[in-house]
């Protein structure tokens, strides 16, 4: 296993600079962020662009890993995530298009994974949702094939604010979906892991690995707290919205113990990549940097 960070909450920091400093502090991987190239507002850690994929040639890819490489840092994935099954034709099209365009980077870069999400109309039935998913996704996966890349899939279902409410933005959350994802597509498209959205779902862990571990492409390090009053005032129906909050690894109910002993059995030995969405770490970057290395002394001991 290889420890390491999603670049995500460094929007304003060149890569190499946040490479030299995840090199110096001890992390072995990185996560690349890979949305377009904009400006204006963006949801919450998204929007950050840390290679322009849109422009980026082969020599260009090759130096990049190369550089990396010289700093003992590994690519663990190229990271975009999102809305591939969004009910607006327009805006579908545009994500599916910039998708493609991190798929062929990776590629180029001799990345062999790219972490994004399956989508979903937040409006409609999950069962109604697979069958848009079913339309959509052959042609991705036929492009992700041609350019030696597979696929992860983030188990979150993307439901933070209300105008993700009540559905969520991605359907591929729960073991009800994996299955059928897993049955059409295996091998093509894998498992993003992040333990904190089971936690939200009332989800047994270590059940969850036993039976999906084997299809786990890249493991995401997140931890989530719940806010019981937060939950006692709005109940499960509210699903999240109020009670659950992102935390650093350490800081929230996973129980890291449980994880790596069904990662190890599940022979995983893949990155394990902290993702920051800790709120009491924000800020500043060097409240952010404070926040990854109190998640890396705790994965640390996992590690080896």
């Amino acid at each position: 296993m290889k420890l390491g960070i999603l670049t995500a909450p460094f929007p304003d920091a060149p890569l190499a600079e946040v490479a030299h400093w995840a090199s110096t502090s001890g992390f072995k991987a990185l996560e690349i962020a890979c949305w377009p190239k904009s400006s204006g507002a963006t949801r919450r850690y998204a929007g950050t662009s840390h290679i322009d994929v849109a422009t980026i040639s082969a020599s260009q890819a090759k130096q990049i890993a190369a550089d990396l490489a010289e700093m003992g840092l590994s690519i663990s994935a190229l990271g975009y995530y999102p809305n591939p099954l969004h009910p607006d034709p327009q805006h579908r099209q545009a994500v599916i298009d910039h998708l493609k365009k991190v798929i062929a980077a990776a590629g180029r870069m001799g990345v062999s994974v790219v972490n994004t999400f399956c989508g979903g109309d937040a409006t409609k039935h999950i069962d109604d949702n697979w069958k848009e998913a079913l339309k959509v996704w052959p042609d991705i996966i036929a492009h992700a094939r041609d350019n030696g890349v597979k696929l992860a899939f983030e188990n979150c279902p993307m439901i933070f604010s209300y105008d993700e409410w009540p559905g969520g933005h991605n359907i591929a959350y729960s073991p009800y979906i994996w299955r059928r994802i897993l049955e059409t597509w295996d091998g093509a498209i894998g498992m993003n892991y992040d333990p904190s959205h089971l936690v939200l779902q009332m989800i047994d862990q270590a059940r969850f690995i036993r039976e999906f571990g084997a299809h786990m492409f890249h493991v995401h390090a997140k931890d989530l707290m719940i806010d019981k009053d937060g939950l006692y005032e709005r109940g499960i129906l509210s699903a999240g919205m109020g009670w659950q909050i992102p935390r650093m690894p350490g800081l929230g109910e996973v129980d890291w113990n449980v994880i790596f002993s069904g990662l190890y059995r599940a022979g995983y030995d893949g990155p394990v990549i902290i993702e920051h969405e800790d709120r009491k770490f924000e800020g500043s970057d060097e409240a952010i940097k404070r926040g990854f290395m109190l998640a890396r002394d705790v994965l640390r001991p996992f590690v080896k």
